[in-house]
């Protein structure tokens, strides 16, 4: 069924964003390896923590060991940020076969780096005083909204999805429980955050050039033609070859920024899924891409966003969708519309995250979602999410263009899109049915074993 995968796509991933703060911003691009920090005065214990919880590492410190860290940097390897956090201190970072590295921290012999730092397990990020409600047929969102004290910032009568502001924290939190039990509501939740995609890096000698793929002649509305579902940021032009492949874009946000000069997350994923398309059809396909832009001019997306984009996908003709983005925050109003786009036989892939942990990622852990993993080789990459809620897994790397520039995209984001490409490649060229295609990529591209 599938054609041999003779390249190996190089890097990839949806990595961990910018949190915003005014101090002690420690972000762990972890499929990228580059860390940013602004520490002010940060004792050495909670520095570590934060490492912990950043890089995903096991990390063990000598007791009675004392360091205060005030640093400043961008985009540095993890080799060299180490170095700037932890000062005069030694440290030894250890890699384990199929698992996370072991980080000593140490006055004297690594030996006696014994006790355990254990990485705080950070809540889910939601916007501040926001809740989405899906409503049953024939309730009134505006008497209810009225009822809370609240205001309605969003609306999708069709869907019965509405979005509530109010006026603090308690207010929210009250709201929310009466809301799960009232009657007239089918589900409800805090409107959560998703952290920023990756951002590709520039490559000076690329493995391998632009896609090569031709457009068969497509007919709308034919099963055998499918339309994958973008989810992501703006895609900017593929080049001549390329943009016949891109139909309908569609934004959600109402602040698409058109005129990118550095690559988007959103581009790098529509080539992704074009080089798996060609890879698994051949040198031509019907496959098509509708992108679907849930984060404007913003660094993150939300739940609402994500929602209304799956939605407005499904509406205009999507016959597969790809989630190249992810948090820890399950959203039951999310969740209600990925249930009525697989009720429909609509495949959802979803990134499982770059962790690396078995913490359930969202909406890759939702019922019916295909998670997907990141592979280097035939190994789990060392970056990626694992666990029960995990179905396939695929090259962690894509090597994608703007212009004559190569870039490289790391972790479970182009995996994703991957994934996606194959099985669109696949539809478009044997015209199998979904769980067909389905069950034959779980057999090519099963997870590693921890």
């Amino acid at each position: 069924m599938f054609k041999k995968i003779a390249i190996c796509l190089l890097l990839a991933a949806f990595c961990p964003g910018a949190r915003a703060a005014d101090t002690n911003i420690l972000v762990w691009h972890r499929a990228a390896d580059r860390v940013d920090a602004d520490m002010r005065g940060m004792a050495l214990w909670p520095l570590l923590e934060k490492i912990a919880m950043e890089a995903g590492w096991h990390i063990f410190v000598e007791p009675d060991t004392a360091h205060t860290t005030s640093v400043k940097f961008k985009d540095l390897p993890s080799g060299n940020a180490l170095k700037m956090l932890l000062g005069n201190l030694n440290f030894a970072l250890v890699p384990r076969t199929n698992g996370v590295p072991d980080l000593y921290v140490f006055r004297t012999v690594m030996k006696n780096a014994t006790q355990e730092v254990r990485a705080p397990k950070a809540p889910p990020r939601h916007v501040p005083n926001e809740l989405l409600v899906k409503l049953k047929p024939g309730a009134d969102i505006d008497a209810l909204a009225k009822a809370l004290g609240a205001k309605i910032i969003g609306r999708n009568d069709k869907l019965g999805l509405y979005r509530l502001l109010f006026d603090n924290a308690a207010a929210t939190d009250a709201a929310l429980a009466s809301l799960k039990n009232n009657s007239d509501v089918e589900a409800v939740d805090y409107n959560y955050v998703f952290d920023p995609p990756a951002t590709p890096q520039m490559l000076g000698n690329a493995p391998v050039g632009p896609v090569s793929l031709k457009l068969d002649p497509a007919t709308t509305g034919n099963p055998c033609n499918p339309v994958v579902g973008l989810i992501d940021t703006p895609v900017q032009s593929l080049g001549s070859q390329l943009d016949p492949f891109m139909i309908n874009p569609i934004s959600v946000t109402g602040n698409t920024v058109t005129n990118l000069s550095t690559l988007t997350h959103g581009t790098a994923m529509a080539q992704t899924i074009l080089r798996a398309v060609a890879q698994a059809g051949g040198g031509s396909s019907p496959v098509r891409i509708m992108a679907v832009d849930v984060y404007g001019a913003n660094m993150t997306t939300t739940s609402w966003n994500v929602a209304l984009g799956i939605q407005a996908a499904v509406d205009n003709g999507a016959t597969l969708i790809n989630l190249s983005l992810g948090g820890p925050g399950d959203s039951a109003v999310l969740d209600s519309v990925i249930q009525q786009a697989i009720a429909a036989g609509i495949p959802i892939y979803a990134a499982a995250g770059n962790e690396p942990v078995a913490t359930p990622t969202y909406p890759a852990a939702t019922p019916g979602v295909i998670a997907v993993t990141a592979t280097q080789g035939s190994q789990l990459a060392t970056y990626a999410n694992f666990g029960s809620f995990v179905t396939l897994a695929m090259p962690g790397a894509s090597v994608v263009y703007l212009g004559s520039q190569a870039y490289v995209v790391q972790g479970t984001s182009p995996a994703t899109a991957y994934a996606t490409g194959v099985a669109a490649g696949t539809k478009g060229s044997d015209c199998l049915p979904w769980a067909q295609i389905q069950s034959a990529m779980q057999q090519k591209f099963p997870v590693p074993k921890q």
